[in-house]
């Protein structure tokens, strides 16, 4: 079974929109949100998915099989596919049976991870694409949690692999720039991202971050979600 967030609705976080981040930005796509995370970003918008201090998890979150999951995916008639959370990862063994079914329909598999978790062999062969969001400082979590040295080193080897950075503040950039060094990761999958839930946050770090991009060969992508609809879920 696998752990699926909720919509306000209470129907599954499963919907059709277009992808909002990173080098597919703006293609139309299906999303499957699951619940759980590992780490817990002070900045986070989606922390329905895992923070129960504050959230109810029965409220939240609702268990379905892979097959109810995948005639949902499949009834958008899209075969393309982003799976987010939370941390995917956190169910793998539950979530192979699903990407390996959508990879044998020809679907084009996303996944975005945080980064801390390594992938499973079974995984990386049905994947088509992994949107890795390793953690900075800014997020709250401190280093030995955000920062795991063999799952990076995993991801860096995979040609399939890139690399979104969010980014709050100027400061945050010799995080990055560090990161890149110790781990021999190449500029061209890196992709810089502004910090913001609100369209005049992400505006206006994104004039400075664009430069930044320009300067160090890396790719800058907005949150087309975001300017267009806001904070909102099921978008």
């Amino acid at each position: 079974m696998l752990k699926v967030s909720r919509q306000p609705s209470g129907a599954p976080e499963i919907f059709y929109s277009i992808q909002g981040e990173g080098i597919n930005a703006g293609t139309p796509t299906v999303f499957l949100r699951l619940a759980l995370c590992n780490l817990a970003c002070s900045w986070c918008d989606t922390k329905y998915t895992w923070d129960w201090a504050n959230y109810d998890y029965a409220r939240e979150v609702v268990s379905l099989t892979n097959s109810e999951v995948e005639d949902q995916i499949i009834g958008f008639g899209c075969r393309r596919i982003v799976i987010t959370g939370g941390e995917p990862l956190l169910q793998q063994d539950a979530l192979a049976p699903l990407v390996l079914s959508l990879n044998e329909r020809g679907f084009y598999c996303e996944v975005e991870t945080n980064g801390t978790l390594i992938p499973q062999l079974c995984m990386t062969q049905a994947i088509t694409q992994w949107n890795v969001s390793p953690k900075l400082g800014n997020s709250g979590n401190n280093a030995g949690r955000r920062e795991v040295p063999e799952a990076l080193r995993a991801f860096r080897d995979l040609d399939t692999a890139y690399f979104k950075f969010v980014i709050a503040a100027r400061a945050d950039l010799k995080e990055v720039d560090d990161l890149l060094r110790r781990y021999r990761i190449p500029p061209e999958r890196i992709i810089l991202m502004p910090e913001g839930v609100t369209s005049r946050e992400i505006q206006s770090r994104g004039q400075w971050l664009v430069q930044s991009c320009v300067e160090r060969g890396f790719h800058f992508s907005t949150r087309l979600h975001i300017l267009l609809w806001g904070d909102v879920r099921g978008r």
